[in-house]
């Protein structure tokens, strides 16, 4: 049990590492499916050691100024009060209607983000429709250097999407990176690489008010194994940070992409079809 507590651990921080999101997305199938742990228990214990895994991996981002923090605050204090919203909402709707949902969403993020990489501007971090006509512009801009245009409309877009994630992170235990690091580019015309760590960041504040959630609702949280799927994702994330760098920015796209819609399509066949 420990081994694969330390392994299952490391699949998860390197799935952070590498693409800044998705590691939540593997924890709790491989809780449940590998370990034999209760869906409710599992969601606690992924959020924590997601959440532990993205601060061990956020902190030399920050060093090499791989974080947008204004951006990254936006998204997180939004999805720290969507993350009690979600886990309230996941006890009203059907286990099976969820989970189909949640795949369904998670095949049009992929899409989304697989069709980015046609376009060669994207890993400028200058938003590709900068100098078009008004009503051809997204809501958040950046300047040729990359800054970001924090208007009104732009932080009432990125909260939302925030707000979503948190929401997300309550219903299904996940700490929201397959969200987030599609929103920030699709949205906010962030750089793929940066949009990574600004994912992690957020991460890590939006899976503490999941936890708090989780814990003050009552359900059990093993000290024991999420120490040990911590280990293993300390270890994880630092490899999958390792290959990310060498990897161009679409190349790390469609890694991202293909992730998602193979744990898409699992989901949605073992809830369907089993």
């Amino acid at each position: 049990m420990f081994d694969l507590a330390v392994i299952f651990g490391g699949v998860v921080g390197f799935a952070l590492g590498l693409t800044g999101g998705g590691g939540g997305v593997f924890a709790v199938p491989l809780l449940v499916y590998g370990l034999g742990i209760a869906p409710r228990e599992a969601v606690g214990i992924s959020l924590a050691s997601v959440g532990g895994t993205a601060f061990a991996g956020v902190l030399p981002r920050l060093w090499r100024g791989e974080v947008e923090l204004r951006t990254g605050l936006l998204f997180a204090v939004a999805g720290m009060f969507g993350a009690p919203i979600g886990s309230y909402v996941s006890t009203l709707i059907p286990e099976t209607v969820l989970l189909v949902m949640f795949g369904c969403l998670m095949l049009v993020v992929a899409w989304r983000m697989w069709a980015k990489t046609r376009n060669p501007l994207l890993a400028t971090g200058v938003c590709v429709t900068e100098g078009q006509a008004a009503h051809d512009r997204a809501a958040c801009q950046r300047d040729e250097d990359g800054t970001l245009r924090l208007t009104s409309k732009c932080a009432q877009l990125l909260l939302l999407a925030g707000l979503l994630t948190g929401i997300l992170s309550g219903m299904f235990g996940v700490g929201g990176g397959f969200v987030i690091v599609p929103a920030l580019v699709l949205f906010s015309g962030m750089e793929i690489h940066r949009a990574v760590g600004t994912s992690l960041f957020a991460i890590f504040l939006i899976s503490i008010s999941g936890v708090a959630s989780s814990v003050a609702s009552g359900r059990e949280l093993s000290l024991e194994t999420t120490a040990q799927f911590l280990m293993g994702g300390l270890v994880g994330i630092w490899l999958g940070g390792l290959v990310a760098g060498k990897l161009k920015g679409a190349t790390l796209q469609k890694v991202f992409a293909t992730a998602v819609v193979l744990v898409a399509t699992f989901v949605i066949v073992k809830t369907i079809v089993l």
